[in-house]
């Protein structure tokens, strides 16, 4: 089983075992419009909870995306690399940017739930 969390920067991590899977939120991309270039964190490397690791730019701007939770990236999403528009047509799913092995599991207490994050964005 896995559990979505998100972050007040609008990233959402999927947590399966010790692995995090990261990405922007589907308001994000909204907010962003037309995605042309995602920079991804290089595997290997170790980030820490709201270190800036990727960026992704739209038509409109260009914007960091955080890490949520510290560890290890241990894979990223290379279909973006050819492909940004994955991220406006599929941003929690096929769009995800990176993968994190968790150093820390209890920095996931910090993130938000799907209703916590939906009553955010409302405000």
């Amino acid at each position: 089983m896995s559990d979505i969390y998100f972050s007040e920067e609008h990233e959402w991590v999927r947590v399966d075992g010790d692995t995090a899977t990261c990405g922007i939120s589907e308001y994000a991309q909204v907010q962003l419009g037309d995605v042309v270039f995602v920079d991804l964190p290089t595997t290997g490397t170790d980030v820490n909870k709201d270190d800036d690791c990727a960026v992704v730019e739209s038509v409109k701007a260009a914007s960091d995306v955080y890490a949520p939770v510290s560890g290890e990236v241990v894979e990223v999403n290379e279909a973006l690399e050819t492909d940004p528009g994955l991220v406006n047509s599929d941003a929690q799913g096929d769009g995800w940017f990176f993968k994190i092995k968790i150093s820390d599991v209890s920095e996931l207490e910090g993130l938000m739930d799907e209703s916590a994050y939906a009553e955010f964005c409302k405000g």
